[in-house]
């Protein structure tokens, strides 16, 4: 027998599904915890629960379900432990999220891609804006007075961005359904 006719060992497989399987979960995870940092770090803890656990698997079955229902349990144990999180969610409304997600995450990637890109063309100021809203620790209020601008000045600002990155998202993933 030569060595390439050996079938792939269950480590190679792992690994493959789990690659294959990544930008999916990721994006499973930023849906359910509202933040890319931290939906990184639980793919991180997910990934070594799935390795531990993938003598369970049963080949040939689906992946990504399999796996997306070890990542809800790991971003439920996150958002318990994680006193660092200040976006937190009721285990009901974790689980709302996860079942409407889990339906439509075979399409995630090409919105992520898409508001990536749009991120891109958003400018300094806005992005500033979009971090101090929904990034780690950020807090629209210290940003409006580092400005010396008004809170709801801000607020309406972040709406046109919202509104802005929305159609620049839907208009790229319309071109790309055109191809």
């Amino acid at each position: 027998m030569h060595l390439s006719e050996n079938p792939p060992d269950r480590n190679d497989i792992f690994v493959r599904l789990l690659n294959a399987a990544h930008r999916r979960l990721l994006g499973y995870l930023v849906s359910l915890l509202g933040n890319r940092h931290d939906a990184e770090d639980v793919l991180q803890r997910t990934s070594v629960t799935l390795w531990r656990k993938f003598g369970t698997f049963e080949q040939g079955t689906d992946f990504i379900a399999w796996a997306s229902t070890v990542a809800f349990y790991e971003a439920k144990n996150f958002q318990r432990m994680a006193a660092r999180s200040r976006l937190r969610f009721s285990d009901e409304l974790l689980e709302t999220l996860a079942a409407e997600r889990l339906e439509d995450l075979g399409n995630t990637n090409g919105r992520i891609d898409a508001l990536e890109h749009c991120l891109q063309k958003v400018d300094e100021t806005g992005r500033k804006l979009i971090e101090a809203v929904y990034g780690e620790g950020g807090d629209i209020g210290v940003l409006a007075e580092q400005m010396g601008r008004a809170r709801q000045t801000l607020y309406n600002k972040l709406n046109i961005i919202r509104r802005a990155l929305a159609d620049c998202v839907t208009r790229r993933l319309a071109g790309e359904a055109g191809r």
